[in-house]
């Protein structure tokens, strides 16, 4: 790990297999998941159809994240965050991120991404920028509940998930506006 990987100051634990219909390892993201909220033409801030397999038996959990580290901050960009997926479900359908949250399960929580809304943010990097990577990542937890709630922000998320995670699984897309 290097620190140009958003992980590598954190535990290193093992991987699992996470694969999805609409997002490829080292691709470009569709217009689906971009961002229509940041005027991204043609952006739809769809969420990515998810599926995972192999996780840790002693899994009690499940939370996807999405984060851009290369957005032009100080602390990165995140997307989307959700806890409190059942260890019983390995799949997530693409729109599930809506500002409902219609295709979570019942006990997950959407947190605020970091343009203040608990809901699945497209990507948006600034024009001219370069590529940006995003990494779409399903954390297994060794607990049923991380403590947070929508109002929670990802990076206190991500923090108290760095007690508990027993593996991670990431799909690292890219998108560029010109």
């Amino acid at each position: 790990m290097t620190d140009n990987d958003p992980f590598w100051r954190l535990p290193e634990v093992p991987s699992f297999t996470l694969t999805s219909t609409s997002v490829q390892h080292g691709h470009g993201l569709a217009l689906a998941h971009m961002s229509e909220i940041f005027d991204v033409p043609g952006g739809q801030d769809t969420s990515p159809q998810l599926s995972w397999s192999g996780a840790p038996e002693a899994t009690q959990s499940y939370a996807v994240t999405m984060y851009d580290p290369d957005a032009p901050t100080m602390s990165g960009f995140w997307h989307w965050a959700v806890a409190g997926i059942p260890s019983t479900v390995s799949s997530l359908a693409q729109g599930a991120g809506d500002d409902p949250g219609s295709g979570l399960p019942a006990s997950a929580v959407q947190l605020r991404n970091d343009a203040g809304s608990a809901r699945f943010l497209g990507a948006a990097p600034p024009a001219g920028h370069g590529s940006h990577r995003y990494y779409i990542t399903v954390h297994a937890l060794d607990t049923e509940d991380m403590g947070v709630d929508a109002d929670t922000s990802p990076a206190l998320l991500g923090f108290k998930m760095s007690f508990h995670i027993l593996a991670r699984a990431t799909i690292i897309a890219t998108a560029e506006i010109s």
